[in-house]
């Protein structure tokens, strides 16, 4: 893929921020009164593989005004190389605007996370492009990618046309758009013929698409494998037919991904994932891979295969080191995963957990 010339953020993508609450030894949240507080979101969680690479990034977002937990919202970010902008909204009373609250257990053997989100008044709902200079960013500071989430563009009407916009001025001006479709059928209720059409939009104007087992089919309308029958890595076949579909669909892209997983408890899945770039096929087939805390793997893919195409590294390279970051992700208890360099990515890939002294 062609990266433009000159840039200042190898990567931008629009978030809405807020704060994880996980219960401490994997216990359930009900019988839980001992949590850890992380700051999330999916976006935030795509950015910090490039941030801890050395990747200048930027999440363009909103907070709600003299918030503590907006404070410490930007603390984290910055302790994690993360930059941001976006405006301070006033909360309006008790009843006004929040950061949201995602209460998240990790599960343990056969019994399954349970995620509990609470996004009522959620302040990244308000994400309006008119708070952004959008000539300063894409003309004059420049973005190698802006990275575009499914979350933010279904979050609600005002997000949707915030990433449609945010779409068109990237792509005028030279910047490569990856969406990744993160399809929750929640968010989508009551909605779906206008999200499909934004949704549309977006993937029409998309140099990278992404998906996992199920989102090309739920968010485009692509018809895939069946949901049930085969393992996993049976069905590779099928989500290769998916993505010629994709890519009939959506012609202006170029790049295709989707990951692959298989659950066989909360503590180990079968992880995999496939690439089609005009190059042709990659594939990870489905292996094991122990699981501390499911949640942010597959955005730490993302964030790895981004990595590699901002490196200028070959298609099966970008393939592997998301595989890898992916699977990083799921050791750690944050949302993401956080490289302290390429050397601990490849041996992920590797299988090679020795000691490095």
């Amino acid at each position: 893929m062609r990266l433009r010339e000159n840039y200042k953020y190898g990567l931008v993508t629009p978030t809405s921020m807020g704060v994880r609450l996980t219960p401490v030894d994997r216990q359930p949240v009900h019988t839980s009164d001992l949590f850890v507080m992380h700051s999330t979101s999916a976006e935030s969680n795509v950015a910090n593989i490039s941030a801890a690479l050395g990747e200048n990034v930027k999440l363009l977002t909103t907070f709600v005004k003299d918030s503590p937990i907006a404070e410490f919202i930007k603390g984290e970010l910055r302790k994690r190389n993360i930059s941001y902008e976006g405006p301070e909204v006033d909360q309006g009373g008790p009843w006004g605007y929040r950061h949201q609250f995602n209460l998240a257990d990790s599960g343990y053997g056969l019994r399954g996370p349970r995620v509990w989100n609470d996004r009522s008044g959620e302040v990244g709902r308000a994400l309006n492009i008119r708070d952004f200079d959008v000539e300063r960013i894409f003309v004059r500071e420049g973005a190698a990618i802006v990275h575009l989430s499914g979350l933010i563009a279904a979050l609600s009407p005002e997000t949707g046309e915030f990433c449609l916009e945010v779409a068109r001025a990237a792509a005028a001006n030279g910047t490569l758009v990856s969406f990744d479709l993160n399809h929750r059928a929640s968010f989508w209720k009551n909605r779906e013929e206008e999200l499909r059409g934004i949704f549309h939009e977006i993937a029409s104007l998309a140099d990278i698409l992404i998906g996992n087992e199920e989102d090309f089919q739920l968010a485009l309308g692509v018809t895939g494998p069946d949901a049930g029958g085969k393992e996993i890595g049976a069905k590779i076949d099928g989500f290769k037919e998916m993505i010629s579909r994709v890519k009939e669909a959506y012609p202006h892209a170029q790049v295709f991904a989707n990951t692959l997983r298989e659950v066989i408890s909360a503590n180990e899945h079968l992880w995999g994932a496939l690439l089609y770039t005009d190059a042709g096929w990659e594939v990870v087939e489905p292996r094991a891979i122990p699981v501390l805390d499911r949640i942010g793997g597959g955005d730490g893919f993302v964030g790895g295969l981004l990595y590699g195409i901002l490196k200028n590294w070959t298609p099966e390279k970008w393939l592997r080191f998301g595989w890898a970051t992916g699977a990083m992700a799921a050791t750690c208890l944050t949302d993401y995963a956080q490289p302290i360099d390429e050397d601990q990515v490849w041996a992920i890939y590797a299988g090679n957990a020795r000691v490095q002294r």
